[in-house]
């Protein structure tokens, strides 16, 4: 058998050259913006928390940006907590909540489907995390091609 002579791996060790950066740092033009859609369940997958991390940084780079949770999409917008609302019941258990929080406290807009909220998940609009403004069915398609008519980038972001 093959002798295994390399040290363990330590806390702290390096794996790859992580401040090696090989493109510009892009920053937004003045007036441009973005869009994160969301077509996903909370919980299911990283894609929610990744794209919301994602929208938090377009918000930085100088970008007028806005997020809409539409379909299962609502899910990641919605109060939760246990045994009371707020309360971590795991850890990450906030993690949607208090990434989008982050986000509107720094200037980013939240918007959710009022269709989607109630008629598929039973939620009302006081089921929102604070700040996120309910929008009717008929305005998702309508700020999507906002954006496109400003040629903002867009980030769709779904799960099946």
């Amino acid at each position: 058998m093959p002798t295994v002579t390399q040290a363990k791996h330590q806390a702290g060790d390096f794996f790859v050259d992580y401040e090696e950066k090989v493109f510009d740092d892009i920053k937004a033009n003045p007036g441009e913006k973005a869009l994160v859609t969301f077509h996903t369940v909370a919980f299911e997958g990283s894609i929610g928390l990744v794209n919301m991390l994602q929208a938090t940084r377009l918000l930085r780079k100088g970008y007028e940006t806005s997020i809409l949770l539409y379909g299962p999409g609502v899910t990641l917008g919605i109060q939760r907590g246990f045994p009371t609302l707020g309360d971590e019941a795991f850890p990450g258990h906030q993690n949607y909540a208090n990434q989008l929080t982050k986000f509107m406290a720094e200037g980013g807009k939240v918007y959710a489907c009022r269709f989607a909220l109630q008629a598929l998940y039973g939620h009302g609009e006081p089921a929102l995390v604070e700040g996120i403004v309910p929008i009717n069915p008929l305005d998702v398609l309508d700020l999507k091609l906002m954006h496109l008519r400003d040629n903002a980038v867009i980030l769709d972001t779904w799960t099946l």
